[in-house]
């Protein structure tokens, strides 16, 4: 690695730092359910990401880049590798380290947006309840101070207040999209994981979304790791962008250069 990038590494805009990082799936077999083998899903990925920046992560289908994401925010546990966040109040933070106390501090500043926008909405509750229930199990607002500010974020992402008492069945995919991503920004993240996040819409919505996201990027200063496989959204909305193959990052390099001058087929 260069001098100079070694420097840009050691500045303070880094907000999120992946080393080396590794998720093994371990596979079993005969009678007694032993250890085969193992599915080595991501085994060393190395990558960072700046304040206000978006990283798209791309990769043909099941190259490990929805597993690196769910890794990142430890919804899988590391098989090892090191995940350094900034986090306002507690600084520079291993999140592989970390206890659960100390996650329920760090956990808020990283949220994630879901591939599927018809299977990550429970169908049994209402809009109110869907988006109130990060803010609930967090305790940060109460009563009609919860009810008003999920009547704000749904606005904020082109839906009605009134739709609060509806339940996810009565939208089509791409509001489902929006209410996901209300939820996603309920405890004011500075990191949000984009798991693929229009690849299930249709192509006239997609649009729609990703100007939505790069507004959002805009008023609020969120950082996004943008995971696809379609690279025309990923040349859309990336500044940079990073190459996994079989579990390796292959290549990154800033969108327009990547673009023109590719290294990997």
């Amino acid at each position: 690695m260069s001098e100079t990038k070694t420097q840009e590494m050691k500045s303070d805009d880094i907000l999120l730092e992946v080393k080396n990082l590794k998720k093994h799936f371990p596979i079993t077999g005969g009678l007694m359910r032993r250890v085969v083998g193992y599915v080595k899903a991501v085994d060393g990925v190395s990558f960072y990401i700046k304040k206000g920046e978006t990283l798209g992560l791309v990769g043909e289908s099941g190259c490990g880049k929805t597993t690196c994401g769910r890794t990142i925010l430890r919804l899988y546990e590391p098989t090892g590798g090191e995940v350094i966040f900034d986090d306002p109040e507690l600084g520079k933070v291993h999140i592989e380290e970390l206890d659960n106390k100390q996650m329920k501090i760090v956990r808020p500043k990283m949220q994630i947006i879901f591939q599927d926008p018809f299977s990550s909405l429970d169908p049994r509750m209402t809009l109110e309840r869907i988006v109130a229930e990060p803010m609930k199990i967090n305790k940060t607002l109460h009563g009609q101070a919860l009810r008003n500010r999920v009547g704000e974020l749904l606005e904020l992402v082109g839906l009605r207040r009134e739709y609060m008492t509806r339940y996810p069945h009565a939208f089509s995919g791409g509001q489902r999209q929006r209410i996901g991503i209300a939820r996603a920004l309920s405890l004011n993240p500075q990191l949000i994981v984009c798991d693929e996040p229009v690849s299930a819409l249709d192509v006239s919505v997609q649009a729609q979304v990703l100007n939505l996201l790069e507004d959002l990027q805009e008023r609020f200063d969120l950082t996004y790791l943008f995971v696809a496989h379609d690279l025309s959204v990923v040349e859309h909305i990336s500044d940079r962008v990073a190459v996994m193959y079989v579990g390796f990052l292959v290549e990154m390099a800033e969108t327009a250069e990547l673009y023109d001058h590719p290294k990997h087929p």
